[in-house]
């Protein structure tokens, strides 16, 4: 074989080797942009799933928030409570508070993402549950609503002191600890813990029925009869602000609240009735509460054990 053969098959081999290099080298750099641009199936199902934990988690901690707010609506109620009975500060609870949210936090933590995940998604449905129960309540309730016309301004609906912050309703309607009998009685009102003096207001239009004086456990009380079959009654007054027989509209301040009769501190009592028999007073807030509201008040309703009366 001659030289010039020799180098002719040398200079083969080489282009071979070239072009395998290249085709390795394009191959290479195919899959490099392949990977770079387009999951493989088990990274499209990875990154999915961290992204439905992401959604769990902002829900779990919106959820987290929403209790997080009652709990300090509990506490500024108490803290209110304990300065009208005691005229000084109450104790330090948030300490308190804040370990049962660290033990909370930590059990969540405990929890694998297939249990966290169960657990939310029987959360989400219960939510839902309610809350399509909800949209159906108050949408039958604006109907009623509409259908009543003018006659909805004497059905009770508001609550019959300022209370924005939702944080002076102390007792709610139910069996409860009385405070001088220290026995479980029937509560059929509801107690608002509010300083001597606080302006009361009616909570429909309608007549004022009867005003009773001191001598008796309820202490100074006004009735008003909205003639619908509908009265409202405000007990443990200071002072009243009308007379029997006068007509009144939702709103109007009719007494200042006090400490009379058989009362434990410085509270309004208030009791609606329907056709003679005394019904929960919170379902009639729905003109002032929004749902959110409805469900925190009824929330720090449920957390009362004692009456004022």
């Amino acid at each position: 074989m001659t030289q010039k053969e020799k180098n002719t098959i040398r200079k083969g081999k080489n282009r071979r080797a070239l072009q395998a290099l290249a085709w390795f080298g394009a191959a290479v750099l195919y899959y490099a942009v392949f990977s770079l641009l387009f999951d493989t199936p088990a990274e499209y199902e990875l990154r999915h799933s961290t992204d439905r934990l992401k959604k769990e988690y902002e829900t779990l901690l919106q959820e987290y928030d929403s209790l997080a707010l009652v709990v300090d609506n509990v506490v500024e109620r108490d803290r209110n409570i304990f300065a009208i009975m005691f005229d000084s500060e109450p104790y330090d609870f948030d300490s308190e508070y804040n370990n049962q949210r660290v033990e909370l936090h930590e059990s969540l933590l405990a929890k694998s993402n297939r249990e966290m995940s169960a657990t939310l998604q029987t959360s989400l449905d219960d939510l839902e549950k309610k809350l399509v129960e909800l949209e159906t309540s108050y949408s039958e309730l604006d109907n009623a609503l509409s259908e009543l016309g003018s006659k909805r301004n004497n059905i009770p609906s508001i609550q019959p002191v300022t209370n924005h912050e939702l944080t002076l309703l102390t007792a709610a309607y139910g069996t409860l600890m009385h405070p001088f009998y220290r026995t479980l009685q029937s509560h059929q009102g509801v107690d608002y813990a509010i300083p001597e003096g606080t302006r009361i207001f009616a909570t429909a239009d309608g007549i004022v029925k009867e005003v009773k004086g001191k001598n008796s456990t309820s202490g100074v009380t006004v009735v008003i009869d909205h003639r619908n079959g509908y009265t409202t009654s405000y007990s443990h007054l200071q002072s009243v602000k009308v007379k029997r027989g006068r007509r009144v509209q939702r709103g109007d301040i009719i007494a200042l609240s006090g400490n009379s009769g058989l009362s434990l501190a410085p509270h309004l009592h208030y009791e609606v009735r329907y056709n003679g028999m005394r019904v929960d007073p919170i379902h009639y807030f729905f003109m002032e509460l929004t749902p959110d509201e409805y469900q925190r008040i009824m929330r720090i309703a449920q957390s009362g054990m004692q009456s004022f009366d």
